[in-house]
């Protein structure tokens, strides 16, 4: 199915000549007090007569990034069983709109999964809905199922099954991130409640409101005197389990209860998207437990087109966001793009009146999918419409919702192709947009992206490059291959044991790896060399293979601004004096380097990002306002 370009009404935009997916599509609805929700359907094969659908319900925070791909695999299989499935996010969430500062989150969250069930009924006529939850999503779930009666069943992984253990946890896992240490674990006395001034608890740079933090205490679905489920799966991790418990309670009071218990299921919620395997055990589980207690359509008749089909009835996939105080409104919009592969963004436009023909493109940090670390690129993508810049968060091929190119992984940190889907972004915005100025934003690997994209002589104006690690990549190298970066940071941690009399006894006792510590200080010695050795060569006028010092000054030659933003202590910022030597003091204003004190790899606490943006927002508009 092709359509055409501009094709607005009730279907995404789509690139001209470019063949939309047919078995999934996304869309905006509504739900309580006109919030927008972004969500995606997921349909079965023509030929299916679907009787019950489902509804993916997201955890919380950095466990629905690390989720993404299993909730999307998930969706997927459960479409191919014949059963329409909706995977959505939630207000404040995602690509959906926000949240006030003040409301209760587990209200709003319950009441959208209520909403995201009844939609997933009028456009499909589906009689009957299963909700599957995860961790956070699936105690949602739970209180989503005992408040509304259109919901018949709840399949619950890892689920969280008190609200005030889980808020210990969070602040457990904030007071670790805060200490460098994952195995601080005090004891639940000295857990102090460390809120921010607007009384919400920020964790791995997500946010609970005050109101939040006052009502997650009272969730407990171990509590006897709640209205009680149809059915329910719970699905527990096998070397942790939690839940057996609850699934007692709920066997005694009647539910249809089944319990599981998988391998590495909280695997899937707390390891990096770049990590991400597919779930095949917990799909076949799920498979399993739904024909055992639905009615699934039966094989459609193969000699009709088992093509999947999407309801004619689906949602626009626009989304209005109202800009105070002037009122001139931004739109959101779901874009696939791409010659030989379905790429997918979401598109922030300025107001209609606005005349500036520039853009932002946001590149994929790590696996992350398109919203960035801590939902960052959301806000940055509607900060800046607002002054005009048309900002596309795009998902390069095999990352988040965007397809995998044929024989390659999914979650590819360095995909081989990523000049070529930053190139298919840049061609696209200036067809569709007229757009004439175009800035890539990249944090981490997406910063190496962008600088690649400019040395390669992409149609760029300029490049912000945000806590990048490296600046050379070869194919067959891994995210687990000791980094240049590690050899800069590195030997001055083992500067600073040296004097250390703990160090000394883990020494002696056979604790330390000896001979990995003298690589490491051996590679940074012809490190040291080999940087030397190039700042020669380029005063001669010799160039190097992977010079960083003349890619620079061929950039920047070019007219291409190149902005380095670094939170303090990033081995970045060595390995760019390192590699580049002298040069970029040398190029001068045409190459800034930005340090900011106390933000993270992600900036993920709000002071050092909030610094961070002032930054960005100085570097994007001083030139054009």
């Amino acid at each position: 199915m092709s359509l055409p370009a501009h094709h607005m009404a009730n279907e995404v935009f789509i690139e001209s000549g470019v063949e939309a997916p047919s078995h999934s599509r996304p869309f905006y609805f509504e739900s309580v007090s006109a919030r927008r929700l972004f969500g995606w359907l997921d349909c079965p094969p023509a030929g299916y007569k679907a009787k019950v659908g489902i509804v993916v319900c997201n955890p919380f925070g950095y466990e629905a990034i690390c989720s993404h791909r299993a909730a999307r695999s998930l969706a997927e299989s459960t479409a191919a069983l014949g059963i329409p499935t909706l995977r959505f996010e939630y207000s404040g969430a995602g690509n959906s709109t926000d949240l006030a500062a003040d409301e209760d989150q587990l209200a709003a969250w319950t009441e959208d999964i209520s909403a995201a069930a009844n939609e997933l009924r009028r456009i499909t006529g589906v009689e009957q809905i299963c909700l599957i939850g995860f961790r956070l999503g699936a105690a949602l779930a739970v209180l989503a199922a005992r408040s509304n009666p259109g919901i018949d069943a709840v399949i619950a992984v890892a689920p969280v099954v008190s609200g005030r253990k889980y808020l210990r946890e969070l602040r457990i896992t904030r007071l670790a991130a805060m200490l460098g240490s994952e195995s601080f674990d005090p004891p639940e006395e000295e857990v102090a409640v460390e809120t921010l001034d607007n009384g919400s608890l920020e964790v791995s740079g997500f946010y609970l409101t005050g109101s939040t933090l006052a009502s997650l205490p009272a969730l407990d679905l171990l509590d006897r005197s709640r209205s009680l489920l149809r059915k329910l799966l719970v699905i527990d991790d096998a070397s942790s389990p939690c839940s057996a418990n609850w699934v007692d309670v709920a066997a005694d009071g009647g539910t249809d209860t089944t319990y599981a218990k998988l391998p590495s299921v909280l695997a899937i919620l707390t390891k990096a998207p770049q990590f991400a395997k597919t779930p095949t055990d917990l799909m076949e589980t799920v498979a399993r437990w739904l024909r055992a207690h639905f009615e699934l359509p039966a094989q459609p008749d193969t000699t009709v087109s088992t093509q999947p089909r999407l309801p004619a009835t689906l949602p626009e996939s626009r989304l209005a966001l109202s800009n105070p105080p002037t009122n001139s409104g931004l739109t959101e919009q779901a874009v696939f793009f791409g010659a030989d592969a379905c790429l997918f963004g979401i598109v922030t436009l300025p107001g209609v009146t606005e005349r500036r023909r520039r853009a932002v493109v946001l590149l994929n940090a790590g696996a992350d999918y398109h919203i960035g670390p801590n939902r960052m690129y959301v806000s940055l993508a509607r900060r800046w419409a607002r002054r005009g810049y048309t900002v596309l968060r795009m998902d390069f091929a095999g990352i988040g919702d965007s397809d995998t190119r044929p024989g390659r992984p999914c979650d590819e940190v360095f995909p081989p192709a990523a000049l070529e889907d930053i190139r298919e972004a840049i061609t696209f915005l200036r067809s569709q947009y007229a757009i004439g100025d175009v800035t890539l934003v990249g944090l981490c690997s997406g910063a190496y992206h962008a600088l690649r994209a400019a040395v390669a002589n992409l149609a760029v104006s300029r490049v912000v490059l945000i806590n990048p690690q490296n600046y050379f990549w070869k194919e067959g190298m891994t995210v687990n291959d000791m980094q240049l970066g590690e050899l800069v940071r590195n030997p001055r941690l083992y500067r600073s044991r040296l004097f250390s009399i703990e160090s000394w006894k883990r020494l002696v006792t056979g604790n330390i790896d000896v001979t990995y510590i003298m690589k490491v200080l051996g590679n940074r010695l012809f490190l040291g060399l080999e940087s030397s050795g190039r700042e020669l060569a380029r005063r001669l006028r010799i160039r190097l293979p992977n010079d960083l010092g003349w890619d620079l000054r061929s950039v920047t030659t070019r007219g291409v601004r190149v902005i380095f933003v670094f939170a303090r202590d990033e081995p970045g910022i060595q390995l760019l004096k390192i590699q580049a030597g002298s040069v970029v003091t040398r190029i001068g204003d045409r190459c800034r380097v930005h340090i900011l004190d106390s933000g993270d790899h992600i900036f993920s606490k709000r002071g050092p990002r909030s610094r961070m943006e002032e930054v960005l927002d100085a570097e994007l508009f001083a030139a054009v306002d």
